[in-house]
């Protein structure tokens, strides 16, 4: 008996994955759920969609939606050649979002040279409040990302968003 009902159970439950089910009281008033449709003498039949279990990942991890949250990631970087382009890499081969600016444009130049203490180093990488760091070395940035909480490579299918470097208007 215990293995009817084992596999009675387990019928249900592969039938009831993207599936209709139908609630009905049958005559002597036991109320069934099944994934056929009641005899036809039944009047009062509800029917019930199951669809699939999906999960929502376009937007990436939840540590990483935290991270991006807690310490947005700015990169000030120019067209500064290898080591730029290593910081961008960096970045996208750890699947971490971030808004690039230059600090060769006008409207950004003050806050750079603030953030850099006056100096002109670059790449410059800003970690919300956590974290300034001057210049490229992978170590020092993956300790930091460790710390704000970001995953230490991308996930497959989520595209990190970078908003290219804006060019000095002259």
């Amino acid at each position: 008996m215990k293995t009817f009902a084992l596999l009675l159970l387990a019928a249900f439950a592969t039938s009831v994955i993207g599936a209709e089910m139908y609630r009905w009281v049958d005559d002597k008033g036991v109320v069934n759920y099944t994934p056929f449709p009641p005899p036809a003498n039944i009047k009062n039949v509800e029917t019930k969609k199951f669809g699939g279990n999906t999960i929502q990942t376009s937007d990436g991890s939840f540590s990483l939606q935290q991270a991006t949250k807690n310490f947005p990631v700015t990169l000030y970087a120019t067209d500064c050649g290898e080591l730029c382009n290593n910081a961008r890499a960096h970045l996208k081969k750890r699947g971490i979002p971030y808004q690039e600016k230059n600090p060769t444009a006008a409207n950004e130049g003050d806050e750079f040279k603030k953030l850099s203490g006056g100096g002109m180093e670059i790449p410059l990488l800003v970690i919300g409040t956590l974290k300034t760091i001057k210049g490229y070395l992978a170590s020092d940035w993956d300790a930091t990302f460790d710390q704000a909480g970001y995953p230490s490579t991308a996930v497959p299918g989520v595209k990190p968003a970078a908003k290219p470097p804006v060019a000095e208007k002259k």
